[in-house]
C-alpha cells in the first residue's frame, strides 16, 4: 500500500515527545485506533522513539485490523540497541565512527529493521526512512547500499530519507538525491504555510528525482490547530518553549491574514495548510503534529484526528496561494542546520562543514549558500 494523502505520526499526543498533555498507553492506543476508524491510513513510526515503545505500542493498537489496510512507514538510524543516550542531544546515530565503521553499516541496518518489525507486529514495511542522518548518513555508498538491501531482501517495499530533527539540510538532501535518487522514493521535510523556507528551495530537485514528499509540522506548532493563543503556557519540558519570545503572538496576527480563505473555502485552519502543502510540488503526504494542549479551553486531540481525517479537496486559487506566501515568508528566520559554511571543525552529528561537492551542488541548483541559507534577522 502507497501512502495516502494523510497520516499519524508515534510522536502525536506527547507520549514519546515532549509537548502539551502526555497520553497514557492506554489512551494513546485508542488514539491510533479512533484514527484507523475515522478513515486515517498511513502511520509512521521510529523505532528510536521510547526506545522501540511507539513501535510496539503501534503494533498493539493496529493488531486488529488487516495489513492490507493500512500503509506502515517505519524510520531506523539513532543507535540505542549499544550506545547510551547524550542527554538532550539523543542517541547517536548509527554510523558514528566511534560505533562501527562502513563495513558494518549494513549488518546494523538490517538488524535494526528486523527488531522494529517484531515490535510492530509484521513483516514488512510499506515504506523505511533513513532517520535523522548524519553526514555519513546523506553521501556515503555502504549506507544506501545497506538500505537498498533492505529493500532486494523484501522487508520494506519502499525507502526514503527523514531529514531532522531540525530545520536545514538543504544541501545535503540534494546530495542525497543526486547520488541515490534511484533508490530513494521519499523524503520526510519540515513544511507549512510559516515555514516554506529551506525545503522550498529543494522542491524542484525532488520532481527532478522524482522523490515525493511527505511534510510534517504543518501545523506549525499547533498553532493551525487553533487553540494555542497568545499567553498559552507551555509545559517546562515542552520543546516548543524554546522558540523564540513572541512567536506565538506573531503566528496568531498572520493567521488572521489566513482567516478569510479558510472562510471562503468553509475549510479550517488545519485544513487550509494541509492544503496549502499538497499544491506545493512533489508533496503527496501531509502529518501534522496531534496536541493534547494543557489549559482550559483547549480541544480533545480527538477532535484534531477528525479535523485530518475529513480534509477535503479543496485547492487554493494562485491569488490564495501567493497571499500565502507573502504572509508565511521565513526567510532567513533561523540557523540552519546541516552543512554550512560556518561549520570548520569536525563533523558533529547536524552540522558538519560545507564540501567541495556541496558547493558543486549549491551552484547547479542555484543557491548561495551564503544569502540562501544563512540566518539573517530575529523572527
Amino acid at each position: 500500500m502507497d501512502l495516502s494523502r494523510t497520516a499519524f505520526g508515534t510522536w502525536n499526543g506527547g507520549r514519546f515527545m515532549h509537548y502539551g498533555l502526555a497520553l497514557d498507553d492506554d489512551h494513546w492506543i485508542a488514539l491510533v485506533q479512533h484514527a484507523y476508524h475515522q478513515g486515517l491510513r498511513t502511520f509512521l513510526t521510529a523505532d528510536v522513539y521510547g526506545s522501540g515503545e511507539a513501535d510496539t505500542l503501534l503494533g498493539i493498537a493496529l493488531a486488529g485490523f488487516p495489513r492490507n489496510s493500512y500503509c506502515l512507514v517505519g524510520s531506523i538510524g539513532h543507535d540505542f540497541y549499544s550506545a547510551k543516550r547524550d542527554g538532550s542531544k539523543g542517541f547517536p546515530r548509527f554510523s558514528n565512527p566511534q560505533l562501527r565503521s562502513p563495513p558494518d553499516f549494513s549488518g546494523y541496518l538490517r538488524m535494526a529493521t528486523e527488531r522494529s518489525l517484531e515490535r510492530c507486529q509484521t513483516d514488512r514495511f510499506d515504506l523505511l526512512l533513513l532517520h535523522n542522518p548524519d553526514h555519513l548518513g546523506y553521501s556515503h555508498d555502504a549506507v544506501w547500499l545497506g538500505m537498498d538491501a533492505l529493500r532486494q531482501a523484501k522487508l520494506t517495499d519502499r525507502l526514503g530519507i527523514a531529514p531532522g530533527p531540525a530545520n536545514g539540510f538543504t544541501l545535503d538532501l540534494l546530495l542525497a538525491f543526486e547520488r541515490f535518487g534511484s533508490l530513494i522514493d521519499w523524503a520526510m521535510v519540515i513544511l507549512n504555510p510559516f515555514e516554506p523556507w529551506p525545503t522550498s528551495l529543494i522542491l524542484p530537485a525532488a520532481r527532478h528525482h522524482n522523490v515525493q514528499l511527505i511534510t510534517r509540522v504543518v501545523d506549525y506548532g499547533g498553532l493551525f490547530h487553533g487553540d494555542v493563543r497568545p499567553g498559552h503556557v507551555f509545559g517546562p519540558a515542552d520543546h516548543r518553549s524554546f522558540r523564540p519570545p513572541g512567536w506565538v503572538e506573531s503566528a496568531c496576527k498572520k493567521l488572521d491574514h489566513l482567516r478569510p480563505i479558510a472562510e471562503l473555502h468553509d475549510i479550517s485552519l488545519l485544513h487550509l495548510a494541509c492544503s496549502w502543502n499538497l499544491q506545493q510540488s512533489s508533496v503527496q503526504c501531509v502529518v501534522p503534529t496531534l496536541i493534547q494542549e494543557i489549559g482550559e479551553g483547549t480541544r480533545p486531540i480527538e477532535s484534531k484526528v477528525d479535523d485530518l481525517a475529513s480534509l477535503p479537496a479543496s485547492p487554493l486559487t494562485p491569488a490564495e496561494l501567493s497571499l500565502i506566501h507573502r504572509v508565511g515568508d521565513n526567510r532567513g528566520c533561523m540557523h540552519l542546520k546541516g552543512a554550512s559554511r560556518l561549520h570548520t571543525s569536525n563533523p558533529e552529528p547536524d552540522k558538519w562543514s560545507l564540501s567541495p561537492d556541496l558547493e558543486a551542488i549549491a551552484r547547479r541548483w542555484q543557491i548561495d549558500p551564503d544569502h540562501d541559507l544563512a540566518y539573517s534577522h530575529d523572527p
